[in-house]
């Protein structure tokens, strides 16, 4: 090959990225999903250049004459809420929360489910049997009940974990929701769902042809997982992974309307949601423009998601 032919991998990273432009549900998806990203990263720079309002400030001519949230004007581009604040202002500040917690908890549910689903679909037996069950058992109860008895238990008391008859401790744990803690709650709600897919592709790559040849010529199990099967389920890990951050988003606008989401002032979506429904008739805005910011970041992964299912599955391409 000479020096001016280009590569196989530079032949296929550019059908890929060609077939990526041509995608639509993709380029849809990620253009939303871009828009969002720049305007939660540069909203403190618009704060300090004036554009923007800080989301937590009351204005005294945030209210009208009779004390009510005002309707769009030219002064709040979406209108203020019931204290004065600008609802464009704050939830543009909510994709930050919602982004953030939603992509954390979605990591950390497929860490959690990859890891349960390999293990399970590779070594199979006895281990598989209780893995699955345990899966399952958790399969049964609805994902916001778990979530909400989770965050419940987050009100700021001290867990001390100690050895049981020592007078010392191990480790004092402050439980306080915030963002750490509601990703980590949210997360560990939503792994099951993708044990099973991710099991069942285990179960169908090791027993393929290559798979065999390795391990007929002594790789080890940690070899094969992390050098044959993972690398052969991806495909479906980033298809799941990418459809479950839909769901960890809606997961956290709901807890955020329960009042059990990141506590105030941070304003997240499901909370502006819950403080303007009282006054969605004289100022529905309150409701819907929070309310189109989760059906606008939801819709726009499941595009993504369902594009890059066709891409990568040559059964549904076309």
């Amino acid at each position: 090959m000479s020096k001016h032919e280009p590569s196989n991998l530079q032949n296929e990273t550019q059908g890929w990225f060609f077939e990526v432009l041509h995608n639509r549900l993709v380029m849809a998806g990620s253009c939303i999903l871009i828009l969002l990203v720049l305007s939660a990263l540069t909203a403190p720079l618009w704060v300090k250049a004036g554009v923007l309002r800080s989301p937590i400030q009351q204005f005294p001519t945030g209210l009208d004459e009779d004390g009510m949230p005002m309707s769009a004007s030219g002064q709040f581009y979406a209108g203020t809420d019931n204290l004065g604040r600008d609802v464009f202002s704050r939830v543009i500040f909510g994709t930050r929360v919602s982004l953030t917690v939603g992509v954390a908890a979605m990591l950390t549910a497929t860490l959690i489910g990859v890891m349960v689903g390999v293990i399970a679909g590779f070594h199979g037996g006895k281990l598989d049997l209780l893995l699955m069950r345990f899966t399952e058992m958790n399969m049964t109860l609805p994902a916001i009940l778990l979530a909400v008895a989770f965050a419940g238990v987050m009100d700021g008391r001290i867990l001390h974990l100690h050895p049981s008859g020592l007078p010392w401790h191990w480790l004092d744990v402050e439980l306080k929701r915030g963002m750490a803690s509601l990703f980590l709650i949210i997360g560990l709600v939503c792994w099951p769902g993708m044990v099973r897919v991710i099991r069942a592709q285990v179960m169908a790559v090791k027993e393929r042809e290559f798979i065999m040849a390795s391990r007929a010529l002594g790789a080890s199990d940690s070899r094969l997982i992390f050098h044959h099967i993972l690398p052969n389920i991806m495909p479906t890990v980033i298809v799941m992974a990418v459809m479950l951050t839909a769901n960890t988003i809606m997961l956290e606008a709901g807890l955020g309307y329960l009042g059990i989401g990141v506590p105030a002032p941070a304003p997240t979506w499901g909370s502006m949601i819950n403080d303007g429904q009282p006054y969605f008739i004289t100022a529905p805005h309150l409701v819907i423009v929070p309310g189109a910011a989760i059906v606008l970041t939801v819709l726009a992964f499941n595009l993504l998601g369902q594009g890059l299912q066709e891409m990568l599955d040559p059964k549904r391409k076309g």
